[in-house]
């Protein structure tokens, strides 16, 4: 069954809005714990708008003794400062994303042409020795994977959001195939499949029933926003259920 790892991204972006300190993202890694999810996701961006550097390093805090069953994931582009709160933090599982500092979030996958290929060798380098799952951020396209497969990388996240755009829209049965074709690609060559991208409880089920190899789905935004009517813990709850995964 796929794992549940809560991006507190959106936590941290109602936090920034003042400067009192509310809501407390370390509260809300609490909070995602005790109802049951598997792990946390942060994606430290260089203008700090929603994760801070320093929230990394307290997420990493808190959850040293709920470990090893409950990982931390850290997303981003593999720039130094990145690499650097990486090699600091030592989350079990590091998510690399092409986007650069002024996107507006992760909508493009890695296309590893020679000057990619570069950027994530480098980082292979530092990475591989601390010890963490790392996992390229790739769009839903079996032609995709094999090109992480060569790198060494340990998986792929397949990005989910043109999927969800067409589950808006009523006709998702060919992005629901890309998606499925891509995670049995990976499954194939030994990759761990993760997804991640405007995943909600209405488009969740029939994308894990179609693609049996995913490992873990990342989900913050649309799980945020699900938690500002049901509460934060029963949004948990309710999307570990849609993962297949019992209630805690």
């Amino acid at each position: 069954m796929a794992r549940l790892s809560v991006n507190l991204n959106k936590v941290a972006l109602l936090r920034n809005s003042r400067r009192t300190g509310v809501p407390d993202v370390l509260r809300f890694g609490r909070i995602a714990h005790d109802a049951g999810a598997d792990g946390l996701t942060a994606h430290p961006r260089p203008d700090e708008r929603h994760i801070r550097r320093d929230d990394v390093f307290g997420l990493a805090e808190l959850m040293r003794p709920w470990q090893p069953g409950f990982e931390l994931n850290l997303e981003g582009y593999p720039d130094r400062r990145f690499l650097d709160i990486t090699t600091e933090a030592r989350p079990q599982q590091c998510t690399l994303v092409p986007d650069s500092p002024e996107a507006f979030t992760s909508e493009e996958g890695w296309k590893l042409d020679a000057a990619q290929r570069r950027v994530i060798d480098a980082a292979l380098n530092e990475l591989k020795p601390l010890g963490c799952r790392i996992i390229l951020f790739i769009d839903p396209d079996p032609a995709a994977v094999a090109p992480v497969h060569s790198t060494g990388a340990d998986g792929v996240e397949i990005y989910t959001g043109s999927y969800a755009a067409a589950c808006r829209r009523g006709d998702h049965a060919a992005s629901l195939r890309a998606c499925a074709d891509t995670a049995s690609r990976a499954a194939e060559l030994g990759l761990v499949v993760n997804i991640g991208h405007d995943l909600n409880l209405h488009n969740l089920p029939a994308l894990v029933a179609a693609m049996p190899a995913v490992a873990e789905a990342s989900i913050g935004h649309e799980l945020t926003a699900d938690a500002l009517v049901t509460g934060f813990g029963e949004a948990v709850r309710a999307y570990k259920a849609a993962l297949g995964k019992p209630a805690a």
